[in-house]
C-alpha cells in the first residue's frame, strides 16, 4: 500500500490495477481528454461496466471531497499517519508508553 501511495508507477502492481490507477490520475489532472477509449482499456483489462461506474464514482467523490476540505482550510486529523508512512498505533490517554 504504502509503495502505491509513495509512486504508484514505481509499485508492483497487477496490470489491471496498474489501468485503475492510469485511469484514476487521467480523470483526476485531465479530466477533459477523457472518452470512450478510455473506458475501452479498462474493458480490455476485464472490469465490466459495473466496476468501471463503481472506480469512477469512488475517483471522482475523493476528488470532490479533497477539494471541498482543501478550500475550505480543513486540516488533516492529527492522529491519522500521512500517506505513505508507515502505521504507526495512535498512543491514547491510557496508555502508559
Amino acid at each position: 500500500m504504502h509503495a502505491i501511495v509513495r509512486d504508484w508507477r514505481q509499485a508492483p502492481l497487477a496490470p489491471v490495477d496498474r489501468a485503475l490507477c492510469e485511469f484514476a490520475a487521467r480523470l483526476t489532472h485531465q479530466q477533459r481528454s477523457m472518452g470512450p477509449a478510455n473506458l475501452d482499456a479498462l474493458r480490455t483489462m476485464g472490469l465490466d461496466d459495473r466496476a468501471i461506474h463503481d472506480a469512477v464514482q469512488v475517483i471522482a467523490y475523493f476528488n470532490y471531497i479533497t477539494r471541498i476540505a482543501d478550500a475550505l482550510g480543513v486540516e488533516p486529523e492529527s492522529f491519522i499517519p500521512p500517506w505513505g508512512e508507515p502505521d504507526q498505533a495512535p498512543k491514547h490517554h491510557h496508555d502508559r508508553t
